[in-house]
């Protein structure tokens, strides 16, 4: 097999190929979007790629329609809706970029957009990281018989490994990129040495690269990297997903510049363990098995019942075949996910628990009388998304006898990150307005539920930086900002306790920097100051010990006395965040010991990742694992 684009042979020659990722980073402009053809032509790009997507394709209805999808899918399709260029402009781009003798390329994310690039006669395909496992758009993309491009950044080595198999099994052209879809994407969760490991899998290999800077993408050249691709933007301060992990024009030439000038960067060849920020982005943004119409329990699973649309929160495409022919254990609805329990034929189930603490379930407004059918706890904590403020309550809630929580959103509209400490007094304010609707918000929902008076608001509160920890020594002027904005806010009723943070928590706009509410000693004393409660989120906190070194259990037994609720999951490294507990490094038994002498009477979620999947599997299986151990 040859692999080559236009005029590049991979086989012939040592150059690299570089594409300059434009994405959809034009946010919407069809001349910014020339603009950037141009700059990325005069910077010696030899390729510049975009986005398409037929939205109606691409997403089920319930998720166009917002109908009770997680905030992370709802931030996507709506900056999708704002940013997307037509198809006119599209083919307004490759006929500018034949002109100027540069290679078009395009990321098609559904079957219809391959059908409209192929009238365009492209040269080659990008599959985005959130599709390198979805058969049925690779099957259409080797029909075209075009040179395919595959970033892995969302995907383990087996699912790599079946992807890599398949394609050569159909005499497909194509190359792999090593990729970490982050954005931006931590250096330490980067792993260059996994360029060997591909290339032990297949002959071509390239890099994506979401790090902020470029010596990274330098080093990935020097460990055998063929293809380079780095997203570009006008300006990394834009509003959007993919600006802050972009290059701007200076940095992009002096990128291409240095290929051949570069340093090796040091690694260790380990299987590739998928972060936060790459698991919320493989949900967001891949695709999933669902219902193509109502399925009875008892129904044999045919191919026509089934259909492949996004998000990626349930059976992986590459489980097609193996779902086929299986009897449902359930009544489903249109468009409802499958998951790998419909091919065992067993689910998972509550039960009773028994627990020292008062405990509860995170939940939405659609979903809570879901979760109120099936269990008892003492209480349930709405997650709260920016499009919940606008409902209205009532229509989904009766009055009940449970004491409740809230958790505040950490994103609001137009992409703002809440921060009640930022030195920028205009986005400070921005993040009042919202926090006070918030509030306003959870005094609404007292008159469901009665039984609690005084409720609890968790909130990430701020202190964020975008490309390194806040200097330790400015740190007292953003708590004592946080401290103004407390004052300032009308918070009769209610109770604000802020959330124990991980130093590299990834938001919806990107990974990010996270400085207060991080160390122990820290947390106690502006707690003292403030007269404040915490919410000791479990797995932040030994992400932020693993970092610093800390002593996970003497870092517990200092913030538990000041602790008012608490969310439980397990955690591994620096970015390994809310995994299944047992599944991580918690000693959870330890744990319980000091929670249970020092604050006693603090409440808790399970808090695991996309533990509402499947019935709220996740959740069953934590309260199980903790039942009678705190």
């Amino acid at each position: 097999m040859t692999f080559s684009i236009n005029n590049f042979n991979f086989d012939d020659t040592e150059t690299s190929f570089f594409i300059a990722e434009i994405g959809n980073n034009h946010n919407g402009s069809f001349e910014d979007a020339i603009k950037m053809i141009d700059m990325a032509k005069e910077a010696g790009a030899d390729c510049v790629k975009f986005q398409m997507r037929n939205m109606n394709s691409l997403y089920r209805k319930k998720s166009l329609e917002k109908l009770g999808d997680d905030l992370g899918s709802e931030y996507i399709i709506d900056l999708l809706r704002r940013f997307e260029l037509s198809l006119e402009e599209h083919r307004g781009l490759f006929e500018y970029c034949k002109k100027i003798n540069i290679t078009y390329m395009c990321t098609p994310w559904d079957i219809p957009s391959i059908e409209t690039l192929e009238n365009f006669g492209v040269e080659a395909y990008k599959v985005a990281s959130a599709d390198l496992t979805n058969l049925p758009l690779l099957d259409e993309l080797i029909k075209t018989d075009k040179p395919l491009i595959l970033s892995t950044g969302m995907s383990e080595l087996d699912e790599i490994n079946i992807t890599v198999n398949y394609l050569k099994e159909n005499d497909a052209k194509f190359c792999l990129l090593h990729c970490n879809s982050t954005y931006p994407a931590p250096i330490d969760d980067i792993n260059l040495a996994w360029i060997k490991k591909l290339q032990g899998i297949h002959k071509y290999i390239g890099y994506s690269g979401h790090e902020r800077g470029i010596n990274i993408s330098l080093a990935a050249r020097s460990m055998g990297a063929r293809i380079i691709e780095r997203h570009f933007t006008l300006d990394r301060g834009m509003e959007g997903p993919d600006h802050a992990a972009s290059l701007e024009y200076k940095d992009l030439k002096i990128l291409i510049d240095g290929i051949k000038e570069i340093n090796k960067s040091i690694g260790s060849i380990k299987e590739s363990k998928l972060s936060q920020g790459q698991m919320i982005n493989k949900e967001n943004l891949s695709k999933s098995l669902m219902a193509a119409s109502p399925i009875k329990k008892g129904d044999k699973i045919t191919k026509h019942l089934v259909k492949v649309a996004s998000p990626g929160q349930g059976l992986s495409p590459q489980k097609f075949n193996d779902l086929l022919g299986k009897i449902s254990i359930r009544d489903m609805e249109e468009e409802e996910f499958f998951y790998q329990s419909d091919i065992e034929g067993k689910r998972e189930a509550p039960r009773e628990y028994k627990f020292l603490h008062p405990w509860g379930l995170p939940v939405r407004f659609h979903d809570f009388t879901y979760y109120a059918n099936k269990v008892e706890p003492d209480l349930f904590e709405f997650h709260l998304s920016y499009s919940d403020l606008d409902l209205d309550p009532s229509e989904y809630l009766d009055k009940y006898d449970y004491d409740f929580v809230v958790h505040a959103p950490e994103l609001f509209t137009n992409s703002h990150l809440m921060d009640l400490a930022s030195p920028d007094k205009s986005y400070r304010n921005i993040s009042l307005v919202e926090t006070q609707r918030v509030i306003d918000m959870t005094r609404n929902l007292k008159k469901h539920f009665p039984k609690t008076e005084s409720p609890l608001i968790v909130a990430n509160i701020g202190g964020i930086s975008m490309d390194d920890l806040i200097p330790k020594e400015e740190l007292y002027d953003y708590y004592m900002r946080f401290g103004d904005s407390l004052s300032s806010l009308d918070t009769e009723g209610v109770e604000i306790i802020p959330q124990t943070m991980a130093p590299f928590p990834w938001h919806f706009g990107g990974q990010r920097y996270q400085n207060l509410f991080v160390h122990p000693d820290e947390i106690v004393d502006w707690c003292k100051k403030f007269d404040l409660r915490m919410c000791f989120d479990i797995s932040h906190s030994m992400l932020a010990c693993n970092h610093f070194s800390y002593d996970f259990y003497e870092f517990a037994t200092k913030v538990a006395p000041v602790t008012a609720h608490l969310h439980i999951g397990d955690a591994s490294g620096v970015n390994g965040e809310g995994l299944q507990v047992g599944d991580g490094e918690i000693d959870f038994k330890k744990l319980s010991n000091i929670l249970n002498s020092y604050c006693p009477k603090s409440s808790f979620i399970p808090e695991i990742w996309q533990g509402h999947k499947n019935g709220g599997e996740g959740f069953w299986i934590a309260l199980d694992r903790l039942d009678n151990s705190i």
